[in-house]
């Protein structure tokens, strides 16, 4: 969507058999072969041999959402300081070599984990097994250094959210849908949080959270499965194992009657949030196409040129520039459908707000028509199809789906569980979840933006 944030099982030998995935859609789909060590960290190991190439990622889990109100991201901070440097490698060696390898690498922090990733020639995957395995376990925190990054996120949170209206909105939007719960505070963290986090609290959650039993490494391309087991056990094998204790999963507040908050910040245009609780994979064991449901729904309003929010919003009532959905199925603690969108020039929010409760009460009272239904599938078989031409994405949805919700063959489920939706079944999860009492409104109301003479610059 166009504005918002853009996610111990049975023991394994060593040399265990490879478990077979959905094989068939691709002449580039081969085994997903998985492994547990002894210390607990979790192998995924996907084959693609078109090119020499690897792509190595390691994923903890652990994010903003794991965060106590008072250390809010704090994940995010360890990130950073995660590139400063061990007693083997010191500050500036872990990027010199793989960049001397040919090979590049970055690390994200996202709500329900952390990531870190590197992208190399085949026969180089070592060098970043090398490197990871030791700042794993041997990260050195310099106070100096903890200063500067600390500050270099605060910068970053003052450029993305306090000086940038509509992620100001989104902020308090999801605060005011999650209160008392971890995903309603921002992965980078409130800015009281950031300016009193102190060094030890970094060396608490490293040691808290950064254990090989709260891993899974993800190993994609041109690779051979028995040497690629063979060498992460000479390195990340080696790494001490620690018991991990996770947070209890949080339940989300019910709400009871619609919320609706307005922020006031210079900008050109307004600008609204709404959402509304939905279930996610984790909430719906019992009707457990709900989830799939709603992501078929979210196709049919924001799908395109030929879905509804852009045929109808857009260009016949001319009521908004944009709009768009989020859902993530895949959310660890809570799912959440939301919606946002532009006023047209001459359009209040109010006539957008009405505009798009139109579209969800056609929803509510009208099937899908056959032709959009075969649109949306069709549109998730494509995108299925093409995610296989990177390497690095067949990594990022293993390592997504095991972090989160312990279950990395969701992605080979996802297309069959999406062509099953009905379209029965689609009005039936809008009748259900899309009503006022389960809404949450957030709009900007522009204020005038100073000029450069104004402001002295």
């Amino acid at each position: 969507m166009h504005n918002f944030y853009r996610m111990k099982l049975a023991a394994f030998s060593l040399l265990m058999l490879p478990v077979m995935t959905a094989a068939g859609k691709s002449a580039t789909e081969n085994t997903v072969t998985e492994a547990i060590f002894d210390n607990g960290l979790k192998v995924l190991i996907k084959e693609d041999h078109r090119a020499p190439v690897v792509v190595s990622q390691i994923w903890y889990r652990i994010g903003g959402s794991y965060e106590p109100e008072g250390i809010t991201g704090i994940s995010h901070v360890l990130e950073h300081m995660m590139f400063k440097g061990t007693k083997n490698y010191p500050t500036g060696d872990f990027d010199r070599i793989i960049s001397e390898n040919g090979g590049s690498g970055n690390a994200f922090t996202g709500r329900d984990y952390t990531a870190y990733f590197q992208t190399l020639e085949k026969s180089r995957l070592n060098v970043s097994f090398d490197l990871e395995s030791d700042r794993m376990q041997n990260l050195l925190l310099d106070p100096e250094e903890f200063k500067k990054e600390r500050q270099v996120v605060i910068e970053e949170r003052r450029l993305r959210t306090e000086d940038k209206p509509e992620s100001k909105v989104y902020e308090k939007f999801m605060a005011a849908a999650f209160p008392d719960h971890p995903y309603g505070r921002p992965i980078i963290g409130w800015m009281r949080d950031l300016e009193k986090l102190e060094l030890s609290d970094l060396q608490d959650w490293y040691q808290r959270y950064y254990s090989p039993a709260n891993a899974i490494l993800v190993v994609a391309g041109d690779v051979d499965p028995e040497e690629v087991l063979a060498a992460a056990e000479k390195t990340y094998g080696k790494a001490s194992a620690s018991k991990v204790e996770m947070p209890k999963r949080p339940a989300v507040p019910q709400q009871t009657k619609i919320q609706r908050l307005t922020v006031k910040a210079p900008a050109n245009v307004a600008y609204m949030i709404m959402g509304f609780h939905v279930p996610a994979v984790v909430d719906a064991p019992d009707n457990d196409w709900e989830p799939y449901a709603l992501e078929v729904m979210s196709g049919i309003l924001d799908g395109g040129d030929a879905a509804r929010f852009f045929d109808q919003l857009i260009r016949a009532q001319k009521v908004a520039t944009a709009a768009g959905t989020d859902y993530d199925p895949f959310a660890r603690l809570a799912g959440y459908f939301l919606i946002d969108a532009n006023p047209a020039d001459g359009k209040t929010v109010a006539d957008l707000e009405q505009a798009i409760l139109g579209q969800i009460k056609r929803l509510q009272t009208e099937l899908v028509t056959p032709a959009e239904l075969d649109r949306v599938k069709a549109q998730v078989v494509a995108s299925d199809t093409y995610e296989l031409d990177s390497i690095f994405y067949q990594g990022m949805k293993l390592g997504l789906l095991e972090s989160t919700l312990f279950d990395w063959r969701l992605s080979e489920q996802h297309s069959d569980r999406l062509q099953a939706v009905t379209a029965e079944q689609v009005m039936a999860v809008a009748k259900k979840y899309f009503n006022e009492n389960n809404m949450t409104v957030a709009v900007l109301d522009p204020q005038p933006v100073k000029t450069s003479e104004e402001t002295g610059k």
